[in-house]
């Protein structure tokens, strides 16, 4: 980890001397190595984790010949779309590990049932799922062990739990939060609507610029506002979300997300006031929304800092998810 900013991404992206493709090489690089932080550092009241071996498909092989002693565990933690980069050794090495008495924890998003093609061979190794969509693909559904837990959810925070400190005084103002979607007429009309209505309170990121390390600083605003992401737009995704309200509350800021057009994003949080919802591209009711956000007490802004911050962060998850295991 200490490493990873040295690490040069030239021969890594198709067109070097692109300044915008490696910007987002670069954060690309932090946000996967961010995870195998907060991976790297889980903590549970009923699980001693020891320090964790960080691979990639080099390392396999050793991990393969490693030998587990008696007394220990072992997880091989999967997130993302990143199985794929093992397909043309996973048929061999998952029956491999499994004889060892390895077990396989994937944390899936962007339909990894319906777009990753190696899900079906990853499948019946998977002693815990997580994943963002449901229903889950029927194919890949049936290549699911029955044994194994499944859990539907949103990718979460990657961030060490409390690693912002509360902003008692944050500045008043609300903090769009763009993506790689970039500057799509329906966020235009939501940017445009906020900016008439909020003026010099209203501060607008339309693209994917928020590097890894920048996002602390944002505790310095009050209210986040989440749009729908770019591969939530689909049935199968309606009742999640990207990552973006789960920082922005990790971070102290209130979120302000948009639900699904079918309705029911994040329905538990948003029921237990953990979150401000509003209807998909209505742009009064996201209007009213961030009005509450702003007049919401430091009492109850300091709840949702501490509930992200302890149940919606990736190592929290995965922690919890591993601890249900027999």
């Amino acid at each position: 980890m200490q490493k990873l900013p040295a690490i040069d991404l030239t021969t890594r992206v198709t067109a070097p001397n692109d300044p915008g493709l490696m910007r987002m090489a670069r954060m690309d690089c932090d946000w996967h190595g961010e995870n195998t932080r907060v991976l790297a550092n889980m903590t549970h009241p009923s699980i001693e984790f020891l320090p964790a071996m960080v691979t990639g498909t080099p390392g396999m092989l050793d991990l393969a010949e490693a030998e587990r002693p008696a007394n220990e565990e072992w997880w091989l933690i999967f997130e993302g779309q990143n199985p794929q980069k093992l397909v043309s050794v996973l048929g061999k090495l998952l029956p491999f590990l499994a004889r060892k008495g390895m077990r396989v924890l994937y944390y899936a998003f962007d339909e990894a049932s319906r777009s990753m093609p190696c899900f079906r061979e990853l499948a019946p190794y998977l002693n815990v799922l997580i994943h963002d969509e449901s229903p889950l693909d029927s194919r890949s559904l049936t290549a699911l062990p029955p044994s194994g837990l499944r859990i539907h959810r949103s990718w979460v925070a990657n961030l060490l739990p409390f690693a912002a400190p509360y902003n008692e005084a944050p500045e008043p103002k609300i903090l769009f939060l763009g993506s790689k979607l970039g500057l799509t007429e329906h966020r235009k009309k939501q940017i445009a609507y906020l900016h008439k209505r909020f003026g010099e309170c209203f501060v607008a990121i339309h693209d994917h610029s928020v590097g890894v390390a920048e996002r602390t600083t944002l505790n310095r605003y009050k209210v986040s506002v989440c749009p729908e992401g770019r591969k939530f737009g689909t049935s199968a995704m309606s009742a999640t979300h990207t990552d973006r309200p789960f920082w922005s509350g990790c971070l102290g800021m209130v979120p302000v997300s948009e639900d699904s057009k079918q309705g029911g994003r994040l329905e538990h949080l948003a029921a237990d006031g953990l979150l401000l919802r509003y209807p998909h591209g209505d742009l009064a009711s996201l209007g009213a929304a961030c009005e509450q956000a702003l007049e919401m007490p430091n009492d109850k802004r300091k709840r949702i800092y501490e509930y992200y911050n302890r149940h919606e962060t990736v190592g929290a998850v995965v922690a919890d998810a591993i601890a249900t295991q027999p």
